[in-house]
């Protein structure tokens, strides 16, 4: 399965460490804010709701009990290798 250069982005980031923190309503439960943070704690602007949708459709990330959303096994095998600028 193919997946596009942002969803791509946003896995390796979460390969390395990093989570992503859903902030929801009280009243409906619905998503309010959508923060990408990575092992260092800084903040990734490039996550969309689009984005969120369709790793979240590919069985890429997953939450468990109420915890931020993590790397799946499947979204390791998704995510292709590239290079550490570190």
């Amino acid at each position: 399965m193919d997946i596009s250069r942002a969803e791509q982005r946003i896995l390796h980031l979460m390969a390395q460490g990093g989570c992503i923190d859903v902030i929801r309503d009280d009243a409906n439960k619905k998503i309010i804010e959508l923060n990408c943070l990575t092992r260092e704690g800084w903040r990734n602007p490039d996550l969309t709701m689009r984005i969120f949708r369709k790793l979240k459709a590919k069985k890429a990330i997953a939450s468990s009990g109420g915890q931020p959303y993590r790397i799946t096994r499947r979204g390791l095998d998704l995510v292709r290798a590239q290079l550490d600028n570190r």
